[in-house]
C-alpha cells in the first residue's frame, strides 16, 4: 500500500497536476476544439473523429486517466480503438520523461527513428482496426467558442476536479495492482515469466538477459520499466542501437496494470484480453524487426 501510494501520489500526481493545469488553460482559451478540429481528418484515417483528441492528448499525461476519458466519445467501435491505440502507442508523462532523458545523449537519428517508429505504428494500427471493426465513425459536430484569455478560477476549478477524479477512481487502482505485484512475487510468478521470455529478448531483440527485469516491471509501473532500461543504459549495458530497439518495445509493451484494470472496468474483461494479447507479442515483434533492420543495414546511431 505504501509503494501505491508514494507512486500514486509522490510520482505521478505532481507531473499529472502540472499537465491537468496545462491542459485546462489550453481548454479554457478555446484552442482545444480548433484542434480537434485540425485533425479531425487526419484522425478519420484511424477510425476516429477529431474529438477523439482529448483522450489522446490527456494520454501524455496519464494513460489511465485517458482511457477513462474515452467514454465521451459517441459509438463502441470509436471507444476500442482509442482505446487500444493509448495502451498501444501513447506513453504516459513518466514514461516519456525517462525516455527523453535516455534517447537525449544519442544522436538526432536516434529521437526520430524511436518517434517516426512509435508515430507509424499508431496510425497503421489505426487504419487496420478501422477497416477490420465494424460500424462507422460518428458525426463530427463541435461548437467552436472564441479565442478568449483563460480565466484563473476557471482553471483552478478544472484542474482541482481532474486531480480529484484521479484521487478518487485512479489511486485505489494502483493498490490493487502493487498489491497483485506483491503476491506474485512472493509466489514466483514474476521469476517464471522472466525466466520464460528472456531467450526472446536476447536472441531475437539483441537485448541483454537483464532488459526481461525492465519489460516485466514496466507491466507494473510503466515508467519503472523505462527506468530499468535507463539503468541498464548508464551502466553501458546497452549499445545506441539496442538503447532504441529497447525503447521502441517499452513503448509499444502493455500498458501498466493500473490501465489494464481501467480497461477492464470501461471496456469489459473480454475486449482488454483481445487488446492484451495483441500488444504484448506485437511490441515485441516491432522491437525484433527494428533490431534487424538497424543491425542489417548497419545504421549509426
Amino acid at each position: 500500500i505504501t509503494m501505491a501510494l508514494s507512486y500514486a501520489i509522490a510520482i505521478i500526481l505532481p507531473i499529472l497536476s502540472a499537465f491537468f493545469l496545462f491542459f485546462s488553460i489550453l481548454e479554457d482559451s478555446g484552442y482545444l476544439p480548433r484542434l480537434a478540429i485540425l485533425l479531425n481528418r487526419s484522425f478519420r484515417v484511424i477510425g476516429l473523429s477529431g474529438k477523439a483528441v482529448i483522450p489522446m492528448v490527456l494520454g501524455l499525461g496519464c494513460d489511465t486517466m485517458a482511457t477513462m476519458t474515452t467514454r465521451t466519445l459517441e459509438t463502441k467501435r470509436e471507444r476500442v480503438i482509442a482505446t487500444m491505440l493509448l495502451a498501444l502507442a501513447i506513453p504516459c508523462s513518466a514514461q516519456l520523461g525517462v525516455i527523453l532523458g535516455m534517447i537525449g545523449g544519442l544522436s538526432a537519428k536516434a529521437t526520430l527513428i524511436w518517434a517516426g517508429v512509435v508515430i507509424f505504428i499508431f496510425f497503421l494500427t489505426g487504419f487496420l482496426m478501422a477497416r477490420l471493426m465494424p460500424g462507422k465513425s460518428s458525426d463530427f459536430i463541435m461548437e467552436i467558442p472564441p479565442i478568449r484569455l483563460p480565466k484563473l478560477k476557471n482553471i483552478l476549478v478544472k484542474t482541482l476536479a481532474r486531480i480529484e477524479w484521479y484521487l478518487r477512481e485512479a489511486v485505489p487502482l494502483f493498490i490493487i495492482g502493487t498489491i497483485a505485484l506483491f503476491v506474485f512475487d512472493k509466489i514466483y510468478v514474476l521469476k517464471m515469466i522472466e525466466n520464460l521470455a528472456s531467450p526472446l529478448v536476447v536472441s531475437f531483440m539483441g537485448l541483454p538477459a537483464k532488459a526481461t527485469e525492465a519489460f516485466l516491471i514496466g507491466f507494473f509501473r510503466r515508467d519503472y520499466g523505462a527506468a530499468g532500461l535507463y539503468a541498464l543504459a548508464k551502466s553501458g549495458l546497452l549499445s545506441p542501437t539496442q538503447i532504441v530497439v529497447s525503447l521502441v518495445t517499452i513503448t509499444l509493451f502493455i500498458p501498466c496494470l493500473a490501465q489494464l484494470l481501467v480497461m477492464i472496468k470501461e471496456r469489459g474483461a473480454k475486449t482488454a484480453f483481445y487488446i492484451v494479447a495483441f500488444i504484448f507479442p506485437f511490441a515485441f515483434l516491432v522491437g525484433g524487426i527494428l533490431n534487424f533492420i538497424l543491425r542489417y543495414f548497419k545504421v549509426a546511431l
